[in-house]
């Protein structure tokens, strides 16, 4: 995909998730890895009306190039396309559902949700759950890319998820394959769970016979 086709995607995909409630106000950034560098939703900007014309464009080195300001999380964008190499895009959003498990007190941090369905476990599998910094934190990026060559999604307490694919279609729809999962979590919060089984889990997991 070529800049100018990156940049009409992004904003197109940024007001698919604004419209339907998944990021509000100016909340949530999305990357896109190009050939010579990056680009990124701008700093201050609501998803639901970005101008392609405006996204910030890093270089190959990250230093910001020209666009508007890029959010002042990119460095979490940043971390996680230098932890995997196969990456081409990044979502972070501060998502209602997934924040909601994000603050629940005692939660496993090792694997944040059960696989409560198949896509869950295709999409995500395993979510770690970081510490909570505040937004743009250096030591933020540091915790992420500790993470990140494990785990392409990680969530960030009191804060959010951040989901890295190969494709920023890929990207997104993991991000909502997330929150929904997330939302079941919480429907289910007290009843008896009957999440998928490992054997049933490592067969997702290792794909078709």
């Amino acid at each position: 995909m070529n800049e100018s086709s990156a940049r009409e995607h992004i904003a197109s995909m940024a007001k698919s998730l604004f419209d339907r409630g998944l990021t509000f106000g100016a909340s949530g950034n999305i990357s896109v890895r190009l050939d010579d560098g990056w680009l990124m939703t701008p700093t201050g900007v609501s998803m639901g009306g970005i101008d392609p014309a405006t996204l910030a464009k890093l270089d190959d080195t990250g230093a910001w190039r020209h666009g508007h300001q890029p959010t002042k999380e990119s460095s979490l964008h940043l971390t996680m396309y230098r932890s995997r190499p196969r990456a081409g895009a990044v979502v972070h959003l501060h998502s209602t559902y997934s924040v909601a498990v994000s603050c629940i007190d005692g939660i496993d941090p090792t694997n944040v949700l059960p696989p409560l369905t198949a896509y869950y476990v295709m999409k995500i599998g395993h979510l770690p759950l970081l510490p909570y910094y505040p937004p743009g934190a250096s030591d933020l990026a540091k915790v992420v890319g500790e993470m990140a060559s494990k785990h392409h999604a990680v969530l960030l307490a009191n804060h959010g998820p951040v989901v890295a694919g190969t494709s920023l279609k890929d990207a997104v729809y993991a991000t909502e394959e997330l929150e929904e999962t997330a939302k079941l979590f919480l429907l289910l919060r007290g009843q008896p769970l009957r999440p998928l089984t490992a054997a049933q889990t490592a067969a997702l997991r290792a794909g078709p016979a």
